[in-house]
């Protein structure tokens, strides 16, 4: 009996410490491009993380909204529909891959590719890396 609290115990608090949910002050870091006209984030922004009804939403400004799940090893996927970019007459569909750690460190590729009236333009990626924004 003692060995089943223990598994209860541990499973609470695994799923406490991995719990994605927040703001993140995150850094963009541009690696790859070969767009004509790539999008520029800046240097260091915000992105947030909701749980709602067991998807995770990723919502990064000026970005289309991402929606995926959190694997029991902690790493992240989401990804957006095609929506509208700042460059006109180009839409992107964003994806993030990574790792938030139960510290509340963030690692994450984010990949976008371009369109435009569904012809496919280029792709660009960045490495985002950060921390849980403190309340």
């Amino acid at each position: 009996m003692a060995f089943l609290g223990i598994v209860v115990g541990l499973a609470a608090a695994t799923a406490d410490a991995g719990d994605p949910a927040g703001s993140y002050q995150v850094r963009f870091e541009q690696v790859s491009s070969n767009c004509e006209h790539p999008i520029t984030y800046p240097q260091h922004g915000a992105l947030k993380i909701e749980v709602k009804g067991g998807n995770l939403q990723v919502e990064i400004e000026r970005t289309p909204l991402m929606v995926g799940k959190q694997t029991r090893n902690g790493n992240i996927s989401a990804k957006s529909r095609t929506g509208h970019t700042p460059i006109q007459g180009m839409d992107g569909l964003f994806s993030v891959t990574g790792r938030i750690t139960s510290e509340g460190t963030l690692s994450l590729v984010m990949i976008g590719e371009y369109q435009a009236s569904g012809k496919p333009l280029c792709t660009q990626s960045w490495n985002l890396s950060g921390r849980r924004a403190t309340k």
